[in-house]
């Protein structure tokens, strides 16, 4: 596993919203561990080599706090819109049909912004709050956690 597989992998866990991740193959282990606000907070790389020791090298996140930290400001007066249940992330009612939502779309409180399925059972999300869709955090048909972003909002 070469470096630029590992920053990926760092990537793509930061961004899954996963508190840990531990990866182990032949010779390889990783452990990747993420903050609430999904930065990463530690990653552990060993690799065993054949007749030598073990080389343990912590590899820098790739999106440091310092960079993250003005677009926590940023997104200070938005509204986020959490998944209440773990489940599949979908945009749409029905393959054939329109999104329920994009951004810039203006929504009121009690309109559907998706469905996520979870055990057969599609859920429809309503919407808590009036404003405009700033934001969809979450790609459709994307595996979704319990309390997981998945809109911001503008209420004004």
């Amino acid at each position: 596993m070469d470096l630029k597989e590992i920053q990926n992998l760092i990537k793509f866990v930061a961004n899954s919203g996963v508190a840990e991740v531990k990866l182990e193959m032949d010779d390889v282990k990783i452990t990747i561990r993420t903050t609430l606000e999904g930065n990463v907070s530690e990653t552990t790389y060993v690799q065993q080599i054949p007749a030598q020791p073990v080389l343990q090298q912590a590899v820098a996140p790739v999106a440091a706090p310092v960079v993250a930290t003005p677009a926590v400001v940023e997104n200070a007066h938005y509204i986020t819109i959490k998944s209440p249940i773990i489940g599949t992330f979908y945009r749409k009612p029905s393959p054939d049909k329109p999104m329920f939502v994009e951004v810039g779309t203006s929504i009121s409180k009690g309109d559907v912004l998706c469905v996520i399925e979870a055990m057969k059972l599609f859920n429809e999300i309503e919407s808590e709050v009036s404003g405009k869709i700033v934001k969809i955090l979450v790609d459709d048909m994307s595996p979704v956690e319990y309390d997981q972003p998945l809109f911001l909002v503008d209420p004004s």
